[in-house]
């Protein structure tokens, strides 16, 4: 089978078209046929060599999110069917035309949704949704600025911030057209925080009050000026830097106006599958229902995974990234 792996650390073009074996389904796991991979920033830090809870060693299969059809059960699976369509989170080897994995990380894709859209629902639909009401706790009327806010998690989290009844939604994006689509979803109000005014422009948004959640993308310099944007007791979920650099906070900007800064990870959420399972029942509720549009960004085959990787880690894409494998 064909896949995409990188024998080194580096930049996008360390990744590799290449004919490797096809696995087979263990015991406790489905083999599925991927129909379409999602591009995760994720992927990307992986590849960059950054920081993940395991060590990454090459030669390595990248990709952490796939929808296809199941074409074999391992011994002991009594739960799925062959010819199923399926999400699953496989903790490597997504970016290939077959992956086995572990029952427990695989869920049926409703009728109504194709593997293109579904791609969506896992890491950018579910981190979304889960950092918003798990992690920041955001009760209805409260405020919540969010960066990326056109990208893959950001176009969700703008979304269902409004249909989690947020008070205000202000969407930070870099170019005029990404505001665009995200006020077009939703938001409230935008602003460029490239801009060296763009902290004052959200205090005045909130009449001087500041926002009450941070959903934190960027990373660096970025991190500390959100940080700026946030009103006593609000909170600020760090999902990532896609700017690459690491954030040095001030705890004093924490201490005196009584802010909190949380992580999130996905990957953590995974052991509550209960919670997983409701939440993305949720989603798909929106999505059937009209009521939360799914953003795809770019199609791609699998073989333009360097590609796809330079479209996310440029900033040059909206929406979801989707490799697939067969094109």
């Amino acid at each position: 089978m064909k896949a995409i792996r990188f024998h080194e650390i580096g930049g996008p073009e360390v990744l590799q078209f290449e004919e490797v074996s096809t696995p087979q389904a263990q015991a406790g796991e489905v083999l599925i046929k991927v129909e379409a991979a999602g591009v995760n920033f994720a992927d990307i830090t992986r590849r960059r060599g950054g920081y993940y809870p395991e060590q990454t060693d090459g030669p390595y299969t990248i990709g952490a999110e796939v929808v296809g059809t199941i074409t074999e059960l391992g011994e002991g699976v009594t739960t799925f069917e062959i010819g199923a369509l399926v999400i699953a989170t496989p903790p490597t080897g997504g970016y290939a035309q077959y992956v086995a994995v572990p029952t427990f990380l695989v869920v049926p894709v409703p009728p109504g949704i194709s593997a293109v859209q579904a791609t969506t629902l896992m890491a950018q639909g579910l981190t979304a949704a889960l950092s918003i009401k798990h992690t920041a706790k955001m009760q209805p009327g409260e405020s919540i600025l969010i960066e990326g806010a056109a990208g893959g998690v950001g176009s969700f989290a703008v979304q269902l911030a409004k249909l989690y009844g947020a008070g205000k939604i202000i969407a930070a994006a870099s170019s005029a057209e990404k505001r665009k689509i995200a006020e077009d979803l939703g938001a409230d109000a935008s602003v460029d925080y490239t801009d060296p005014n763009w902290v004052e422009q959200v205090k005045e948004m909130t009449d001087g009050k500041g926002v009450d959640v941070v959903i934190e993308m960027a990373g660096g310099e970025t991190t500390q000026q959100a940080l700026d944007t946030m009103a006593a007791f609000g909170r600020m979920v760090y999902l990532g830097q896609s700017s690459g650099e690491i954030p040095l906070i001030d705890p004093w900007k924490l201490t005196v106006p009584t802010r909190s800064v949380t992580g999130f990870s996905i990957f953590a959420y995974l052991a509550f599958p209960e919670m997983i399972q409701s939440t993305l029942v949720e989603i798909i509720g929106f999505v059937l229902s009209g009521k939360l549009d799914l953003q795809i960004g770019a199609v791609l085959p699998l073989s333009a995974a360097e590609e796809a990787h330079r479209l996310v880690e440029g900033r040059k894409s909206t929406g979801k990234v989707v490799l697939e494998p067969w094109s």
